[in-house]
């Protein structure tokens, strides 16, 4: 399991003050009012303590302690931004970290092995796993829903899955 989780990017300045604009890659963007420190991976990872938070748009506003001017936060452009796991949001009942699942074997109830989580696609609705499957070069899609995914261990890195009817087939 990872140690660290990434939370976003930065992809611009804002204003002359040291702003800088982040993409979140969370859920909840809220989330980063929560924190007092980040970490910032640029070619080095460094540890920077968070002044202020804001929202504009789609993006987040955030200020680091000892960045004052746009041409400080302009050597920020590009990084990632990125929390200990132990700093995350607690997770409910059924509920996974999706850099958890990657590598994840799958199985069907009778015992079979399907493949391993490749990817996971974020729909509307609900996630969709995609299983690397051994013996065909075809992916198989599976939704993240209590119909389909009967169990989860994440500490053998192995999902139980109930197929729907005609699944296979697509």
């Amino acid at each position: 399991m990872e140690k660290m989780f990434t939370v976003g990017k930065i992809v611009n300045t804002h204003g002359i003050k040291g702003e800088v604009k982040v993409i979140p890659t969370t859920d909840d963007p809220k989330r980063f009012e929560k924190l007092k420190t980040i970490y910032v991976e640029r070619k080095i990872m460094e540890e920077y303590k968070i002044q202020s938070i804001r929202y504009h748009k789609k993006f987040v506003l955030m200020k680091f302690e000892g960045i004052e001017t746009l041409n400080d936060a302009e050597l920020f452009k590009n990084a990632v931004l990125k929390i200990n796991r132990k700093d995350s949001l607690p997770l409910e009942e059924n509920e996974y970290y999706i850099s958890d699942l990657y590598g994840v074997e799958v199985m069907t109830e009778e015992g079979r092995r399907l493949g391993e989580i490749t990817d996971v696609i974020y729909t509307g609705s609900n996630d969709v796993y995609v299983i690397k499957r051994e013996d065909t070069q075809k992916e198989l899609l599976i939704p993240a829903i209590k119909q389909v995914i009967k169990q989860v261990d994440l500490s053998q890195k192995k999902m139980i899955v109930k197929l729907l009817e005609g699944l296979e087939e697509l």
